[in-house]
């Protein structure tokens, strides 16, 4: 009885970590396309914009101070006061970075970053489509395992424990399985589940949620499956959800570079990295690619 309960335990331990695995891994990917989806250029030095991505990332909130002990500017997150003016936008504020150094700071002396219109983080965002996949991606993982092993073994409480042994070689791919020479094969019996296979359209699935997870972050994306039938306009409306999205992140990070550029005297500008300069030439390479498949079609 104890060694069973301990392969229980084992399974259970595997299979959560796997969980965890997989999640943390989809959570890490997001994560790091968020994080590095805008390129700020001209910061100052002191400035880092990769803390300022994480603050905004985590926080939705993110500041620009002026720090008279350091002459410098630093880009650090941000803990608002209770005092506001008639737009909602905190009066008084206070930066601070990891190391716990703190700046009192006014409307005179910073600049407030915002994620997008709500002042909310991508955080949850990432997070509830990390989830998602993670639970497709596991239920692939049991379905292919399901295919390998669709039986159902029906036998005596005694011969139990004979079973497991004869089961663990199955499921270790061994060419041959050895059983005691006492063995009954009429004391037990095998019934097929039939488990169908699914795994395609989970696949199909997942690939459309983390599609749609790329449009909530503003990146261009096309179903590759679809690919070759688009034509351009179509291209063109299927990067609607995306552009609109991208444009709530970019709003608010344009209007800080403007007021800090305005406030300090700075040339700033922020612009999102997808290799590509505008809408037109974001459907190039899918353009492109819809031009090869149809002189391959003919």
């Amino acid at each position: 009885m104890a060694r069973r309960r301990n392969k229980q335990n084992e399974a259970f331990i595997r299979s959560a970590l796997r969980n965890t695995w997989d999640f943390t891994d989809y959570e890490d990917m997001l994560t790091e396309i968020a994080l590095s989806r805008f390129s700020w250029e001209n910061l100052p030095d002191t400035c880092d914009e990769r803390y300022l991505e994480k603050a905004l990332f985590f926080n939705g909130k993110a500041i620009f101070a002026y720090d008279e002990i350091m002459d410098s500017l630093l880009s650090l997150k941000v803990v608002l006061s209770d005092k506001f003016d008639c737009y909602g936008i905190p009066v008084k504020r206070i930066g601070y970075g990891d190391n716990e150094y703190r700046i009192t700071c006014s409307r005179d002396n910073s600049v407030m970053v915002f994620n997008n219109y709500k002042m909310k983080p991508t955080f949850p965002v990432v997070t509830n489509y990390a989830m998602r996949l993670y639970e497709i991606d596991r239920t692939i993982d049991v379905n292919v395992g399901a295919q390998k092993t669709p039986v159902l073994v029906l036998c005596d409480e005694n011969e139990r424990l004979s079973m497991e042994n004869i089961y663990t070689q199955y499921e270790g791919n061994r060419p041959v399985i050895f059983g005691k020479k006492g063995l009954n094969p009429d004391s037990l019996s095998v019934l097929k589940t039939d488990a169908p296979y699914v795994s395609d359209k989970l696949y199909n699935l997942k690939t459309n949620i983390f599609n749609e997870a790329l449009t909530m972050l503003g990146v261009a994306n096309v179903s590759v499956e679809k690919r070759e039938r688009l034509v351009s306009d179509e291209v063109t409306k299927s990067l609607g959800g995306t552009i609109s999205n991208r444009y709530a992140y970019m709003a608010m990070r344009q209007k800080a570079c403007d007021e800090l550029n305005k406030k300090f005297g700075l040339n700033v500008s922020v612009k999102f990295r997808d290799g590509e300069s505008d809408e037109d030439s974001a459907t190039a390479d899918v353009e492109d690619t819809t031009e090869k498949g149809e002189q391959e079609n003919e």
